[in-house]
């Protein structure tokens, strides 16, 4: 990949900047359905078993990432599971969402940081330029997902996203 994701902490605040090479209205599409997610959300490896959507401002998003890849030792077979609350939504210009880690049930992890989340999807030069603004309660709360090796999850993900953008 050409394009990388450029990515800074203010903070409590993790900034992620990306141009894809896809129209804006469907770099939108492929983070607002879930036909569309469930072929990229998620690092190499894993899949999206379950996806469900209610893409409304109050509606969830309640999903399930599995790995899939033996090569990676202990997470294979692991699931994680999380949970997104729409509060804005524009339609091809941005989605706000708080995002949760959660189990099976949606039922909300009270030990793992609570994310605000708000997605900006802004033409550039015939792309779209993604940035993603996440807020967390503390400096200490996004540590620690960074220290999860969220940063590597995102590039990754975001590295599928535009493999499938390309594909559509």
């Amino acid at each position: 990949m050409t394009n990388q994701t450029v990515s800074k902490v203010e903070g409590n605040v993790l900034i992620l900047e990306r141009v894809f090479n896809a129209p804006r209205e469907l770099v939108f599409q492929a983070f607002s359905e879930a036909e569309h997610l469930k072929q990229w959300w998620g690092p190499r490896g894993w899949t999206v078993p379950v996806c469900n959507i209610d893409f409304r401002p109050g509606g969830i998003w309640h999903y399930c990432m599995k790995c899939e890849d033996k090569n990676q030792g202990d997470f294979y077979g692991m699931e994680s599971w999380g949970k997104g609350v729409y509060k804005d939504i524009v339609t091809s210009e941005k989605i706000g969402y708080t995002d949760y880690f959660s189990d099976s049930e949606g039922n909300v992890s009270a030990e793992m940081p609570v994310t605000d989340v708000i997605i900006q999807f802004v033409e550039f030069e015939g792309k779209t330029k993604l940035v993603n603004t996440s807020t967390y309660v503390s400096a200490e709360a996004l540590q620690t997902v960074l220290d999860m090796g969220m940063e590597q999850g995102i590039n990754e993900t975001w590295d599928r996203l535009e493999e499938h953008l390309q594909n559509v």
